[in-house]
Formats: structure tokens, C-alpha cells, sequence
């Protein structure tokens, strides 16, 4: 979802995430520019092996026009996943 918010009102959602960056960076922020990327019970790499096993997470951008920033977002209990017991132990969430 994208909000494009320089010539107008805020929704909650924006003025949330400059909260964030504000308290975070203790700083002034205020969004130009927000897009929010949401993964709704994505599967554990690798799938087949269990598929009731998920994760609920987004990532959020958003630029003042001359800074940004990247928001990574968990849902509180959405990681139900252990990553202690995959088979591969070079687990990377997040972003690169």
C-alpha cells in the first residue's frame, strides 16, 4: 500500500511511522512518501517440510525526499516458526 502524503492529510498509519523514526533516531521526521509491504503467513523456507509452520511481517519505506528510512515489522506471536530447527543454520531475516 502506498501513501503518497506531501500535499495531504495523514492517515494514523503514516503518522505512526514518523512516531517510530521520531523516537528511534530522536529526530524530526515527517513522511513525504510511505510505502507498506505486508507478508501474511508466508512459510518457512523450506515450505514442504512444514506448512503450518508461518510468519506474519512487513516492511515499510518512507522518505522525506531527502532522507529514508526502512521499517521492519513483526506481528507480536506471528513467528511461528523455530529457526533453531531449520536445516540450514545461515538464517537472515531481515533484509540485505
Amino acid at each position: 500500500q502506498e501513501f503518497s502524503t506531501l500535499n495531504t492529510a495523514k492517515p494514523p498509519f503514516v503518522r505512526d511511522v514518523e512516531a517510530k523514526i521520531q523516537r528511534y533516531m530522536r529526530s524530526s521526521y515527517s513522511a513525504a512518501w510511505t510505502l507498506k509491504i505486508t507478508w501474511e503467513k508466508a512459510p518457512v523456507y523450506a515450505a514442504w517440510t512444514d506448512t503450518r509452520k508461518t510468519i506474519t511481517y512487513q516492511a515499510v519505506l518512507t522518505t522525506d525526499g531527502f532522507r529514508s528510512y526502512i521499517l521492519m515489522l513483526y506481528q507480536n506471536g506471528g513467528m511461528q516458526w523455530d529457526y533453531t530447527r531449520l536445516t540450514s543454520t545461515n538464517v537472515l531475516i531481515g533484509y540485505t
